[in-house]
């Protein structure tokens, strides 16, 4: 078969309406043929009361003569195409009829086997197409007359040779109205769907932000159109995060590049000390642990988008993880002073990837600690629940706007540029904390306010 829809289409509308068409046929002209049967029928029933009745009452007249009452009612039965018939004694006295006496071979087959009282049989020998005939006896004293009717099949063939012939040419006719009125519905009907191929060829990534127009189209198509527009703005939004994506990572590459080429410029371009040299290794030295930073973090972000990450769960307690991180954390405060507190209720045994929680705890205290002020306060906090661990990270520090707080797991994001680049940021820690946290089928909260610090919550289920 063809892989045109449209040809699909028609093929099996044509095929459904020939079917249709053929059981119609098939039913009208099976009850046209039972409705000229009984209406046959129910005239040679008709005919046959008229001839016994008539026989009857020239018998009466003719003082019991049956052969005399016959052929009286003979002369009375002029019946077109019906034969009238009255034997006695398996003789035949009279005919309606008598040039088609031929037809005697059907009245002595209906003699030979009567069809029972008031029911019609077909006969043989009558007619081309055979006949429809009965019998009914009667008493003339001492004897038994049969009187018996005829009535041919002809007729009835007739009408339906004709309404064969009609569903014949119709039948043709008809399917061929069907094939052409099939594909034109079917070309209407599927020309949205050609528009919508039209303007998908036109939309690439330079034009994600087009939209399909299909008009007044048919419901489905309407739905079909709407979920591909969802696609193209799904994309769209993928393709704006990946360029973002893009020039923030070059953006923030190109900083530290600067700077260890920038060094080793100073320190080539003439003969120094070497206290003097020691310094500048020292600068490329920090450049490059931050540079190697990001770029790790970059990795990571790069494997959890690919869907090629395979948590490494085992068994430990999340009470242990959480104060090693805070002893961890306290290590970097330095001399800032910032007290961290760390609350945990007892053991918590939990099943994860316990690097990756190590580095979502250790991100979240980090930010913590790059936005306390010196002499603030960090605390963390482990809650236990049967179905659900909760980690806590509040601190006390400059705390985020409503606006910033919309956008800060975003990649890349800072609430405070300068000061973020100040102390090494690059705006990834967040992102990777949601990460991990969905990662484990978990979930990460901000609740902020400015100049009353911040509090994150990290929900995890057991």
């Amino acid at each position: 078969m063809s892989s045109s829809l449209r040809v699909r289409l028609t093929v099996w509308y044509l095929a459904l309406f020939s079917a249709l068409f053929v059981l119609f046929s098939l039913y009208l002209y099976g009850e046209l043929s039972r409705g000229l049967r009984d209406r046959l029928d129910e005239s040679l029933r008709a005919e046959m009361d008229t001839a016994a009745g008539m026989f009857a009452d020239e018998l009466e007249e003719a003082k019991g003569d049956v052969a005399r009452a016959a052929s009286e009612t003979a002369k009375g039965m002029r019946v077109r195409d019906t034969l009238v018939a009255v034997v006695a004694d398996g003789v035949l006295l009279a005919v309606t009829d008598p040039s088609r006496l031929q037809e005697s071979a059907s009245i002595a087959w209906l003699v030979a086997h009567p069809p029972a009282a008031g029911q019609v049989e077909d006969a043989p020998g009558y007619g081309q197409s055979g006949a429809r005939g009965m019998a009914r006896r009667v008493e003339a004293g001492r004897r038994e007359v049969l009187v018996v009717a005829l009535a041919p099949l002809d007729p009835i063939v007739a009408e339906l040779v004709v309404v064969r012939r009609v569903i014949s040419i119709a039948l043709p006719l008809l399917l061929g109205i069907a094939g052409l009125g099939g594909w034109l519905l079917t070309t209407r009907g599927l020309a949205p769907l050609g528009w919508m191929a039209g303007q998908a060829r036109e939309i690439g990534g330079a034009s994600l932000h087009r939209r399909l127009e299909i008009g007044a189209a048919a419901g489905e198509l309407v739905a079909l159109s709407a979920s591909f527009n969802e696609l193209l703005a799904r994309l769209d939004q993928s393709f704006e995060t990946m360029r973002r994506f893009v020039a923030d990572a070059s953006h923030e590459l190109r900083t530290p590049l600067s700077v260890i080429r920038g060094e080793a410029d100073v320190a080539l371009a003439q003969d120094r000390s070497g206290a003097a040299y020691r310094e500048s290794l020292a600068i490329i030295l920090d450049e490059s642990r931050r540079l190697s930073r990001l770029v790790d973090d970059l990795l990571s972000l790069a494997r959890a988008d690919s869907g090629r990450v395979k948590l490494q769960t085992a068994d430990f307690y999340m009470n242990d993880l959480l104060a090693e991180c805070c002893r961890s954390a306290q290590a970097m405060v330095g001399a800032r002073r910032i007290e961290i507190e760390c609350r945990c209720a007892g053991d918590a045994p939990f099943r994860g990837d316990e690097e990756l929680l190590r580095r979502l705890v250790m991100n979240l205290l980090d930010n913590a600690i790059r936005y306390t002020p010196p002499g603030g306060k960090i605390t963390a906090a482990l809650e236990v629940e049967p179905a659900e661990v909760r980690i806590g990270i509040a601190d006390n520090g400059t705390g985020i706007s409503a606006e910033a707080a919309a956008h800060v797991f975003e990649r890349f994001y800072r609430a405070d540029e300068a000061r973020s680049r100040r102390d090494g940021g690059f705006g990834l820690g967040l992102s990777i904390v949601k990460w991990v946290a969905e990662a484990h089928r978990g979930a990460v909260e901000l609740a902020s306010q400015p100049g009353a610090g911040s509090v994150f919550t990290v929900t995890l289920p057991r």
